[in-house]
């Protein structure tokens, strides 16, 4: 299982950075939002784009902005292994996508917990990740939302079913008590059951068990 590391949660992001830089996670993800596509809103760009100054880690974008194809360009300057957006959005999915392609960085669809699994279809060729958000998207902290054991193996029986290599990625209350409930994902999300401890590691090992 490779595991994900948001710093949503943190209180001290440069020393948070800085930890996780020492430890075997994966990729740090990175939460994007407009204070439109859902209430809050994060760090500017002007800050997030100093996130190579505290680690040299891929990161793993999720942009929840209404308006992606305006901020893509920025974050594809940063070491990014994943960009992605929601399929929620009111823009040309396809396009933004292509945007993303362009750049040579991997991109992703994620979906919201009410979104109908068979949404993503359309796009199974262009995306490389689908994110399934296991807990309304946009606040850190929040629990796991039990239905999305059954979302997570619905959308692995898609991928099957078109014989897709996509990856599946969990994101939303993540942690050593719902991990089972992700075993159908290949990318499990977490930020406040690592950040908030202060065993980094131990927490990260805890999710890979």
């Amino acid at each position: 299982m490779l595991i994900s590391t948001s710093f949503l949660s943190s209180k001290n992001i440069p020393e948070d950075l800085r930890k996780l830089n020492k430890t075997d996670t994966d990729f740090i993800h990175v939460d994007v939002m407009d204070g439109k596509f859902v209430k809050n809103k994060s760090l500017p760009y002007s800050e997030l784009k100093n996130i190579y100054k505290f680690t040299d880690k891929r990161l793993d974008v999720h942009l929840m902005v209404k308006n992606p194809s305006k901020v893509i360009e920025k974050f594809a300057t940063l070491n990014c292994e994943y960009i992605t957006i929601h399929l929620e959005i009111d823009e040309d999915i396809e396009k933004v996508l292509s945007m993303i392609k362009d750049y040579g960085i991997k991109c992703g669809l994620a979906i919201k917990p009410n979104t109908p699994v068979k949404d993503l279809v359309p796009y199974l060729p262009l995306i490389d990740l689908v994110l399934v958000m296991s807990v309304e998207p946009g606040q850190g902290g929040q629990e796991f939302i039990e239905e999305s054991e059954n979302k997570i193996k619905e959308v692995r029986t898609l991928l099957d079913e078109y014989k897709s290599k996509v990856l599946i990625s969990v994101d939303g209350g993540v942690k050593d008590n719902t991990k089972d409930m992700c075993s159908n994902a290949d990318i499990l999300v977490s930020g406040s059951f690592i950040i908030g401890n202060d065993d980094f590691q131990g927490q990260i090992d805890k999710l890979r068990k």
